[in-house]
């Protein structure tokens, strides 16, 4: 096991239609692939990661409560993984090399254990997918690459509520980042 899929943020809240923050129909269109490749690692015995955003109610010192909505409140539906991969997870939640943890800032990496994870299973190379390009999988790459991980983002497998910053993220993976940035047509485990 030298690989990891990392799940950020794939939630109702910033998946679905009604969600608080959502990302509608282009995080939408993600879910086939989001599932199959999430299917795809835990099948090869590879770590699977879910790092979901945690808000309180009445937080008002988060600093992202100056910038969004309320969202991914605790114990809230909007903070469920959306759709089949929320019905995928229940399958392998018990799975030692399955990794539920979550975040209350946009890096998957800031202030929960998955370095450490990642690191006792002698991963080097993160795969990451999920909502929202520019913001969480752009935050999570940075301190990917801060921790020498090799990264990869899967294209087909992040969206934003920002076309442009989508296209800013996707090109900052590449030129900065030093990142692969795959589809499904040119991914292999």
């Amino acid at each position: 096991m030298d690989k990891a899929l990392i799940n950020v943020d794939y939630t109702y809240d910033f998946v679905a239609d009604d969600g608080k923050l959502t990302a509608g129909k282009p995080a939408q269109a993600l879910e086939d692939r989001i599932v199959a490749l999430t299917k795809q690692f835990h099948d090869a015995g590879q770590f699977v990661a879910f790092t979901i955003d945690r808000h309180f109610e009445g937080d008002d010192y988060h600093p992202e409560t100056q910038l969004f909505p309320p969202h991914n409140i605790d114990g809230t539906p909007g903070q469920k993984l959306y759709g089949a991969l929320e019905d995928y997870y229940q399958e392998i939640k018990d799975d030692p090399n399955v990794f539920y943890t979550p975040k209350s800032r946009y890096s998957a990496f800031n202030g929960t254990e998955l370095d450490i994870k990642l690191r006792e299973r002698g991963i080097t190379e993160v795969h990451l997918v999920g909502v929202v390009t520019d913001i969480c999988i752009l935050h999570t790459a940075i301190d990917a690459y801060n921790r020498d991980y090799k990264i990869v983002v899967h294209e087909d497998g992040v969206a934003s509520f920002n076309p442009a910053g989508h296209e800013f993220a996707l090109e900052h993976f590449k030129n900065t980042l030093g990142a692969q940035v795959v589809t499904g047509d040119d991914f292999e485990l």
